[in-house]
């Protein structure tokens, strides 16, 4: 190759171009990868770092050379990866003058590792891209889309961390777009983003608004209604998650997911057993089993020595101080819940047994639950007793509603909050009621009834 290169070295600078890519294919065209890999490293390296060769035919050279990559000329994969990386490694050294066209080597290589499901290095090269330079101006619609693909690309290798950081990037950028397959792409990020970091209830509802989506494939949305499912299982309990469980155990999509009999179950707030738990379990991704920490005062608080009297027919007590991972949390926490249907009081000790804990340990989980005010009750420290608060609310609304008559008994859902819903709903329509018929009386307004046509 350096014999073929000599005398079109030697050749003026307006004919040492269509001299150099006339050799391009000639490279090509040899059956053995060897030497096609050495002959195009020769021929970049010397119209790219041979100052006599010129700026502006390397560059038309390099296109051509890129151009015939991207088209897939080399049917061998393998072998166009080892071109694509020496070239981008040859250039590297005069980055800034042929930035064109190692940005689009990158968009080829990040290609070829996302084939071969290389997510982490096909992230990092497209890292490199610079989109900000000084001599190529791009869009913010195309910077937007590479920022998306690093996202996504991190998170299939469950690096939430670094996904974060360009995720960031990206939601400054979201409404430059109108691209509807970027928007949808952004939005999963959003959803998965949020599932990594332990934020199950943004995570949830976002997973169930995109199972919504037309324009995504059935077996994805399935894959994303089975995620909004997860996610709003392991969400802390209180008033926030029981709003997401609601909307999921009423979408008739999830009687045929696995996971259905756990979300009915919490829905309808039954006691979780362990056997059901560990079947759901099998489910969870990696970083849904992390381990969690318990702060120091927490473990202190929990680790009191239990003074309640027992007797043999008293619980054994747990040596649990409190929960392992989100799952454990997230299950134990909806126990308890489920306990304040089911208990007016209950003591440290039975609590702990229900929920595998010392009695120290499920005080303290109580505590912190009334506290952020997710569930209704108050703790009598003295006679070491837990009181939950019934939800009778409202309950004049039930009765009658002006001159309407007795007011039908509302189906029974299962769902507390959905009957305090329907409840403020019947006490304004009586008010309505009420304050019309008042009106009446004082002559302020006049009723008509609409004759039929």
């Amino acid at each position: 190759m350096e014999k073929r290169i000599a005398p079109i070295s030697a050749l003026s600078q307006k004919d040492k171009g269509p001299a150099f890519i006339s050799l391009i294919p000639e490279i090509l065209a040899n059956s053995n990868p060897d030497t096609i890999f050495g002959d195009l490293h020769i021929l970049v390296d010397t119209v790219v770092n041979q100052d006599s060769v010129g700026l502006v035919v390397g560059r038309q050279v390099l296109s051509e050379l890129v151009k015939l990559l991207g088209e897939g000329v080399i049917k061998d994969v393998q072998l166009r990866k080892r071109v694509v990386e020496d070239t981008l490694a040859t250039v590297q050294g005069r980055i800034v003058s042929y930035e064109e066209q190692v940005n689009t080597l990158r968009f080829q290589l990040a290609d070829l590792l996302e084939d071969e499901e290389e997510w982490s290095e096909a992230a990092r090269v497209l890292m490199g891209i610079s989109l900000d330079s000084g001599q190529r101006t791009t869009g913010d619609g195309d910077k937007l889309r590479v920022y998306v693909r690093i996202v996504r690309l991190l998170l299939e290798d469950e690096d939430s961390v670094q996904a974060e950081t360009y995720y960031n990037r990206a939601a400054l950028l979201v409404r430059s777009t109108s691209d509807r397959e970027t928007l949808l792409q952004f939005k999963l990020c959003q959803a998965r983003i949020s599932d990594y970091g332990r934020k199950f209830l943004e995570a949830a509802s976002r997973y169930h608004e995109l199972s919504y989506v037309g324009e995504i494939d059935e077996e994805e949305r399935r894959h994303m209604l089975l995620a909004a499912v997860t996610c709003a299982v392991l969400a802390p309990a209180g008033p926030n998650r029981s709003r997401i469980l609601s909307s999921l155990y009423r979408d008739e999509r999830t009687i045929d997911l696995p996971t259905y009999n756990i979300l009915s179950k919490m829905f309808l707030e039954h006691i979780l057993r362990p056997a059901e738990v560990k079947d759901f379990e099998g489910t969870l991704k990696p970083h849904q089993l992390a381990k969690i920490a318990i702060s120091s005062n927490d473990r202190l608080a929990s680790a009191g020595t239990d003074n309640d009297p027992s007797d043999g027919n008293e619980p054994t007590t747990s040596t649990r101080t409190g929960p392992s991972t989100v799952l454990d949390r997230a299950v134990m926490e909806h126990n308890l819940l489920a306990s304040s249907k089911i208990y007016n009081n209950i003591s440290f000790r039975g609590l702990g047994a229900l929920l595998d804990l010392t009695p120290g340990a499920a005080e303290t989980m109580a505590r912190k639950m009334i506290e952020q005010g997710r569930l209704r009750g108050s703790i009598d420290q003295v006679d070491r007793l837990i009181w939950f608060e019934g939800n009778r609310e409202e309950d004049d609304a039930q009765g009658k509603a002006g001159g309407l008559g007795d007011v039908e008994e509302a189906e029974d859902t299962g769902a507390p909050l959905t009957k305090r819903w329907d409840a403020q709903i019947r006490l304004t329509a009586a008010n309505v009621e009420s304050i019309v018929q008042h009106l009446t009386k004082k002559g302020l307004v006049k009723l008509e009834t609409a004759s039929a046509i």
